[in-house]
């Protein structure tokens, strides 16, 4: 039983870590930077034909 919670525990932190270090891997590539040109984009008109 006790071995049970140690390994959950042990799982759940390093599933933690790494969804901190992906998080802090897409903020320094710039996911996060322009949050507002998303909504503009679908109203551009790319259509150059």
């Amino acid at each position: 039983m006790m071995k049970t919670i140690l390994l959950l525990m042990f799982l759940s932190f390093c599933i933690g870590t790494g969804v901190w270090l992906f998080f802090i891997y897409a903020v320094k590539k710039g996911e996060f930077d322009d949050i507002e040109a998303a909504k503009y984009r679908m109203l551009d008109d790319d259509d150059d034909d």
